[in-house]
């Protein structure tokens, strides 16, 4: 890369608190024809050319593995250009040298705070004469402090209106490699929707709370009139407590905090370095009396195109796909993030593997989700090991189940979905490499045993005290196995590859994990089972675990591992009733309890509120956890029936066999493919459904225990009620 040939810079009085400016002024005297500034930072920057913000990306250059992988951003600023120009980078803390995670592992914490901040730039200018011009960063640079004076990724920002940059300092040169720059890969970051605040009250304790009635992650703009000096406070949560007053103990460390000191007169502002997961704000200091026209709530996200939609005849349940989709967006933010709101805010691998399919279905992540595997392939350990989460900054963890397995079970999903084979040929040895270190875990030949393991992490059926599901370890650890060495199979031989000794291991392990495994404990394991091939009698297994549901009140138990293929496993045995008992579950456990409870994502835990109104827990309790949210793939594919052929990934080929039921009276869906919008509906009327199904691919129809093929086109269909309709 161009930007390669100029200088990494930083400032001469290194603060761990502020967010330093850097300018560089130049001229442009003769006709400009294009002017295209590359640009990028340790940490997160925001760029002025002329006062004028330069693009509108947010929080640039992204999150990735930083010691290899750091994105440059370009940006055409033709438009911006004068006579003579000053181009200004104010650049805070960011990921790159936040203290992040919140908590201390192996001094990682102080290494991150105290990695330098730095700044690296190209400027290229070509005139109308054919002529060209470079300006690089460099010595000729200078840098000043300027309003920000803290920005943290856990702990929010500060800024004061009353200072502008000004004694200007000479900027030191920084030792940094250039090797690791590489041009923009995922898709950009950017503000998107603003939501006004619903209402300002008084808390049972006085506190004033601004209230948005929607959880987002992003930041709160602010309008007020207000004399110099004084001073705009408020920090930030997701629900109140059982009794209405503030709370977000559950941020754990993170102090999640905005201060502004006012300039006189009327203003506008809002943080521009950070970002927080909140639906309210309290307001701990703030001139005058608020009023809700004063505040909105400006999410921020991965800049993701729409492609799914669904809807319903049940009120509760579009509730539940709204919020499934804020989820996602909510934690979209560059990289499949857990929760965007605690000391946390990683991205763990296990949510992403759990959720990527129901992902696809909603939003095109097809790019989104090939940078992070890059980053995935980047962050993979010398021995084939994949970390909890990526990018790896929790370099002492070890190795899991499910998490690691990320490395084959995303690849395999986006090319499911997109049809991508490039995908799976760049992420093939990676996957390969994951499969071959797993014996290195291991003290059993063939299996996944004695080896810490995250298991069916939050499962209901946990032990007292535990986070972790009582379905055994070494079962999903070892059935997890079989599933990548499986897909690493399937991939090779798409690919042409020489996969031999992989299918020799993938039959050793289906054979002993038979034999050490005869009999399953839980619902979990009756779908990992199931669902990876590794059950004698998946029909047998099937009617077991819906008995085991059944007798338990049908209520389901399944955690991490076992809710995102749950429905599936029961759907394809015959149960597609009790799968839409499960669904349709209003109270606890089940997927409509936290909408009745007010929830606008999806929640970490079943019961973050229990039904007294009391928190599951203070110091890992999120509402805003997408991984249950996986389910809606199963409202896509199954309920409303809308799956592409199995040898024919990308819905090149469809098959439309919808599961209905009559409590919910309709359900309509779309999704935007790569060969066109494929659209399904069906409607209890009076004897029968209605289903009206638009294709633009063959498609194979499975309705009232028959098939027929049908062209690309419109169709309408009719069933008596009562009739098998998968």
């Amino acid at each position: 890369m161009e930007i390669r040939n100029s200088q990494w810079i930083t400032v001469s009085r290194p603060d761990r608190d502020l967010a330093p400016v850097f300018r560089r002024v130049f001229s442009a005297a003769r006709p400009v024809e294009s002017a295209v500034l590359q640009l990028t930072a340790l940490g997160v920057y925001e760029a002025e050319l002329n006062g004028q913000r330069v693009g509108d990306f947010v929080l640039a250059p992204g999150w990735t593995s930083y010691a290899t992988r750091l994105q440059v951003q370009s940006y055409d600023i033709t438009p911006l250009l004068q006579g003579e120009n000053e181009l200004r980078v104010t650049v805070g803390r960011g990921w790159f040298r936040s203290p992040m995670p919140g908590w201390d592992s192996l001094g990682i914490r102080e290494k991150r705070f105290a990695q330098p901040c730095g700044l690296i730039a190209l400027l290229i200018l070509r005139f109308a004469d054919g002529s060209e011009e470079r300006i690089v960063s460099d010595e000729s640079w200078q840098w000043a402090e300027g309003p920000i004076r803290f920005s943290e990724i856990y702990d929010g920002e500060t800024a004061d209106a009353r200072i502008t940059p000004e004694n200007w300092e000479p900027v030191l040169p920084l030792d940094w490699s250039r090797d690791c720059l590489i041009p923009q890969e995922g898709e950009p970051i950017r503000e998107a929707e603003r939501i006004a605040a619903r209402r300002v009250f008084k808390t049972p304790d006085g506190d004033t709370v601004v209230d948005f009635g929607q959880e987002v992650t992003g930041w709160v703009e602010f309008t007020l009139e207000a004399k110099a000096g004084e001073e705009v406070l408020f920090d930030h949560a997701e629900v109140l407590d059982r009794n209405g007053s503030w709370y977000n103990e559950n941020y754990r460390g993170a102090k999640a905090k905005v201060r502004y000191i006012c300039r006189d007169g009327r203003q506008t502002w809002h943080p521009r370095l950070t970002f927080f997961g909140f639906r309210m704000i309290r307001l701990i200091s703030w001139p005058g009396k608020a009023s809700p026209e004063q505040f909105t709530a400006v999410a921020v996200h991965s800049d993701l195109r729409r492609t799914g939609w669904l809807k319903s005849g049940d009120p509760l349940l579009n509730r539940f796909f709204s919020n499934v989709v804020w989820g996602q967006l909510g934690n979209f933010l560059d990289v499949p993030t857990d929760c965007p709101q605690r000391d946390e805010r990683l991205g763990w691998t296990g949510d992403a593997e759990a959720f990527v399919r129901a992902a696809a279905c909603f939003y095109d992540v097809e790019r989104f989700f090939r940078k992070w595997l890059r980053d995935l392939r980047a962050d993979q350990r010398p021995d084939g090991g994949v970390g909890s989460v990526i990018p790896d900054v929790l370099p002492g963890d070890q190795p899991a189940a499910a998490w690691g397995d990320a490395a084959a079970i995303v690849p395999w999903e986006i090319y499911q979905a997109y049809g991508c084979l490039d995908l799976l040929a760049d992420q093939f040895d990676s996957m390969v490499r994951w499969v071959r270190a797993i014996p290195g875990y291991t003290k059993t030949p063939d299996l996944w045993t004695d080896w810490p393991q995250f298991a069916d992490w939050l499962g209901l059926d946990a032990p007292e005290g535990s986070y972790k599901g009582a379905s055994r370890e070494n079962y999903c650890a070892s059935a997890f196995y079989a599933n990548s060495l499986d897909l690493a199979v399937r991939t090779g031989r798409l690919l042409g590859r020489d996969v031999s000794d992989l299918e020799t291991q993938h039959a050793r392990t289906v054979a002993a994990f038979r034999r050490a495994f005869p009999t399953c404990e839980t619902q979990t394991e009756y779908v990992l089972a199931i669902e990876f091939g590794l059950a004698e009698d998946p029909q047998q297994a099937a009617d077991a675990l819906a008995e085991m549901i059944r007798k338990d009140g049908t209520r389901l138990r399944t955690g991490f591992m076992g809710t995102p293929r749950l429905l599936h496993v029961l759907s394809r045995y015959g149960y597609s009733s009790l799968a839409w008992d499960l669904l349709l579950r209003r109270e606890y456990p089940g997927w409509l309890y936290p909408v009745t409870r007010g929830a606008t994502t999806v929640w970490e835990h079943w019961d973050g509120i229990r039904e007294d109104s009391s928190f599951w827990s203070r110091d890992m309790n999120s509402f805003n956890h997408y991984a249950y949210g996986a389910v809606a793939d199963w409202v896509f594919s199954r309920a409303a029936g809308l799956r592409h052929a199995e040898d024919r990934p990308g819905y090149a080929e469809l098959i439309y066999a919808p599961e209905p039921d009559a409590r919910i009276g309709w359900l309509q869906a779309r999704l935007d493919t790569r060969f066109g919008p494929v659209s399904a509906f069906w409607s209890y009327e009076e004897g029968g459904i209605r289903y009206d199904l638009e294709t633009p691919v063959p498609a194979l129809i499975r309705l009232g225990g028959e098939e027929r093929r049908v062209a690309p086109g419109r169709y309408t269909f009719w069933t008596e009620v009562g009739r098998d309709c998968r």
